[in-house]
């Protein structure tokens, strides 16, 4: 089996490729490998895979944890289409405040690496999605935060008009009053 990996316009978040088979029973393709994700610049160890099921124009994110429970995160659709976007919250980092977008679904299989120091979200495209993210720290309350999701200076282009927003997520703060996290 194999991957390719491709760096998008932030260079640190990769979009990856597995080599999948198909036949009249389905299909097959490994969706992760350590020596292979290892030897392509991804050298984290996964501690926690998580599992979210949502509908159409639900917008999961802006989400981040804060070090020292900071998690890079692996990003891919079990089943479903999803808009999937990472915003760079590395003050010092000459992509500060910008981010990229994928769109992650079933029939691709594409998969998408989130390093630390970067908020994660996502917005669902189809009637229903299957969102199936490796982490590299486990879940840790009093170490997540978050940007809102339409902050004005970020202007991510989401898919929906009204998008289904949790309460929490709803009231998380602008990127310009974060804490300096990620330095």
């Amino acid at each position: 089996m194999s991957f390719s990996f491709k760096s998008l316009h932030i260079p640190d978040v990769i979009l990856i490729e597995p080599q999948s088979y198909s036949d009249n029973r389905g299909f097959f393709f490994e969706s992760f490998k350590e020596s292979e994700f290892a030897s392509n610049g991804i050298d984290v160890k996964f501690v926690q895979d998580n599992i979210s099921h949502s509908v159409i124009d639900v917008l999961r994110g802006l989400h981040f944890q804060i070090p020292p429970k900071a998690q890079a995160k692996l990003v891919t659709v079990v089943s479903g289409k999803i808009l999937d976007v990472a915003v760079d919250i590395r003050k010092n980092s000459s992509t500060y405040g910008k981010w990229v977008s994928q769109i992650l679904s079933d029939q691709d299989h594409k998969l998408l690496y989130v390093p630390e120091g970067f908020a994660h979200g996502f917005c669902v495209l189809s009637e229903e999605a299957d969102v199936m993210y490796k982490v590299s720290s486990e879940y840790s309350p009093e170490h997540e935060g978050g940007i809102i999701w339409n902050d004005p200076k970020l202007n991510i282009d989401w898919p929906s008009l009204k998008p289904i927003v949790s309460t929490s997520d709803s009231q998380l703060p602008l990127l310009e009053n974060l804490d300096d996290y990620f330095v």
